[in-house]
């Protein structure tokens, strides 16, 4: 784990990339930070989190980082023991932690609920909506530090995904008041998953459906070699995709409100 501060005093603000080491448009981002090295108002803490799976280009070395938190000095694992560390260099912070994902192009926010944090600087993101985890939080990084808001910054290994993550990071250092300016408060979408999307073993696999669009009750919205799987029920899907995930397709989804307005300057 790699960790920078820009500014003088103790970080209540920080950025997080490679969380996973396969995804390396928030390593971008922050390598862009520290080179610009921008004038802070405040002190910011920057951290390139699994070197390791990094370095080697794989989204972990042992076990998913972004499902071992809280994690444990004495772990058997190399996530499982950078989690714990991890936890605790950003304790106190309030954390963007920078992701990309095979599902969706556009910029999109993960949060565990919605406070006063995410009303505060979800609106003030370039990011298309803002995806509430319901239930299925177990092991991720807001078990350890509530203050976080992951982005999905765009499609994994994209040079659109690494511009997006520098606009994101300016964006939030911004709505936290590290760097001086102001942002429009937009209204953004809030989706809560409601249930994991299964698919069967098999040799090939289509997702048919766009994410964030509602697919309707009889609807096909994927293929299994081939064969079309049929909406049981409305729903709206996110983090869709046909290989992102070994035994899901992704999550099914409720509309359940808005955050933002148009409004005011940047919240301090």
């Amino acid at each position: 784990m790699r960790v920078s501060v820009l500014g003088e005093g103790d970080p209540e603000v920080a950025v997080v990339a490679a969380i996973h080491g396969d995804e390396p448009c928030g390593v971008h981002a922050v390598e862009h930070l520290l080179e610009r090295r921008p004038d802070v108002r405040r002190p910011v803490k920057v951290v390139v989190a699994n070197e390791e799976a990094l370095e080697r280009g794989v989204r972990y070395t042992e076990e998913d980082l972004n499902r071992a938190f809280p994690g444990y000095p004495d772990a058997d694992t190399h996530e499982k023991r950078l989690a714990y560390d991890l936890a605790h260099e950003l304790t106190g912070c309030r954390v963007l932690a920078l992701h990309s994902t095979q599902s969706h192009a556009e910029p999109f926010a993960v949060v565990d609920g919605v406070d006063d944090l995410v009303r505060e600087v979800c609106p003030r993101l370039p990011i298309t909506a803002v995806v509430e985890t319901g239930r299925y939080v177990e092991g991720r990084v807001f078990n350890s530090v509530p203050g976080t808001i992951e982005v999905e910054c765009g499609l994994q290994g994209t040079a659109d995904a690494s511009r997006n993550a520098v606009h994101l990071v300016e964006a939030f250092l911004i709505a936290t008041g590290v760097l001086p300016g102001t942002l429009p408060a937009r209204e953004t979408p809030i989706y809560r998953l409601t249930a994991r999307v299964p698919k069967a073993e098999a040799e090939e696999y289509e997702v048919l459906v766009p994410n964030f669009e509602r697919v309707e009750s009889g609807e096909p919205f994927a293929a299994v070699d081939g064969e079309s799987q049929i909406a049981e029920e409305a729903f709206y899907p996110v983090l869709l995709s046909a290989y992102g995930y070994d035994d899901v397709f992704g999550y099914s989804a409720e509309q359940v409100g808005r955050v933002g307005q148009v409004s005011s300057s940047a919240p301090r």
